[in-house]
């Protein structure tokens, strides 16, 4: 069994994008070829938002929001702990500080009254929640899992304290909150195109949205090293930050099926919650009114029972789990020097001990479904 079935998917599109990757092998312009606008227009039109940027990879992308928003040396930028590194990495790659704001115990996103408590400290220095003295510059949320995070909530603190906002949207492109689409929140937007995300290519991908021309301008700049009117004359320090044209071109045939891969997702998800609703020990995902998850990871927190008895016994049915996260970024090495500590956010570090991930893609059958479920419900 599959954690990710990318093999049934390939077999559904092969032609598509065979013929898709012939094209580019014809007109070889493999650096920003065609099918790059072309991708970038048909995924505005999806999202509804006026300017898609193309880029190299979902980290790129939030690297690139960042120096357009020119957040740097000095500039606090509030996010999740309880996430992948980029989110946190590109904010010290560019000289600003991560500042930690624990989650919320359902959504698994940042807690928005945790978020205003630690801006508001930030104007007082309250080194209790806020351990350096940085100026406030902006928000990187996380749609963790597929869900996006409260932006009505986070997007009014926001205005209050005069905050950029950074969707990051590395794992929700085709979720929607309140009726719009993941990447249509904030000032830009940053989602992945990791072969393991809901849309994924077939290497590393991401692309940038906002509705702001002028950011659109920087952010298309930046891409290509702050590429200015003339070639040797760049108007701002950049990054190699390109997608690649045979990136596009497999995005593009995978974008035909993808409405109907998010439905397929949706119903494989609601499958497991409605088989595994009766199991005492563990909590399946919550999803509030309003929202729709693209469901990247179906994730479990164990209650009462150690999670290595859970993966052990699918382990031994030949099924799959993996681990989301098992250690909080404020713990991790490489964030040391910020000065955090065990207990500072206890929601994220109760999580990281407790959750785990079942397979997960829109080929899941009701048969696979119940195996899964069924090796789960002797531990319950």
């Amino acid at each position: 069994m599959q954690f990710i079935d990318l093999a049934t998917q390939q077999t559904r599109i092969k032609e598509q994008i065979d013929a898709n990757i012939q094209t580019v092998l014809a007109h070889g312009r493999y650096i920003m070829g065609p099918e790059i606008a072309e991708l970038e227009n048909r995924l505005a039109e999806y999202v509804n938002c006026r300017h898609a940027i193309g880029c190299a990879s979902g980290t790129d992308a939030l690297l690139m929001a960042l120096l357009a928003l020119d957040v740097g040396p000095g500039d606090a930028v509030f996010t999740s702990p309880f996430t992948f590194i980029a989110t946190a990495e590109v904010i010290q790659l560019i000289g600003a500080t991560p500042v930690f704001v624990d989650i919320d115990p359902t959504t698994f996103n940042i807690d928005p009254a945790k978020l205003e408590e630690a801006i508001a400290a930030s104007k007082t220095h309250d080194t209790s929640l806020y351990p350096q003295p940085l100026n406030p510059k902006c928000i990187i949320p996380v749609d963790l899992f597929g869900l996006l995070a409260d932006y009505e909530r986070i997007e009014a603190i926001a205005k209050k304290y005069g905050l950029f906002v950074i969707e990051d949207a590395a794992q929700s492109f085709g979720a929607e909150y309140r009726e719009k689409k993941a990447c249509a929140f904030g000032h830009i937007a940053a989602t992945s195109f990791f072969p393991a995300k809901p849309l994924g290519c077939y290497g590393d991908g991401g692309m940038c949205f906002t509705g702001d021309a002028k950011l659109a301008e920087a952010l298309r700049s930046i891409r290509v090293h702050g590429k200015g009117s003339h070639k040797y004359d760049n108007a701002r320090i950049g990054v190699n930050g390109r997608l690649d044209t045979l990136q596009a071109a497999v995005l593009l045939a995978k974008f035909n099926i993808f409405p109907e891969e998010v439905e397929l997702r949706q119903m494989a998800a609601a499958r497991y919650t409605e088989l595994l609703s009766q199991c005492s020990t563990l909590t399946v995902p919550g999803i509030p009114e309003g929202y729709a998850s693209v469901w990247a990871q179906y994730s479990i927190l164990t209650n009462g029972r150690k999670r290595d008895d859970f993966q052990k016994a699918l382990k031994e049915d030949n099924i799959p789990t993996a681990i989301y996260y098992p250690k909080p970024l404020h713990l991790q090495t490489a964030f040391k020097g910020l000065g955090y500590k065990s207990g500072d956010f206890p929601i994220s570090e109760d999580a990281s001990e407790r959750i785990f991930s079942i397979p997960m893609h829109p080929y899941l059958t009701e048969e696979d479904q119940t195996k899964i479920v069924n090796v789960i419900n002797t531990l319950c």
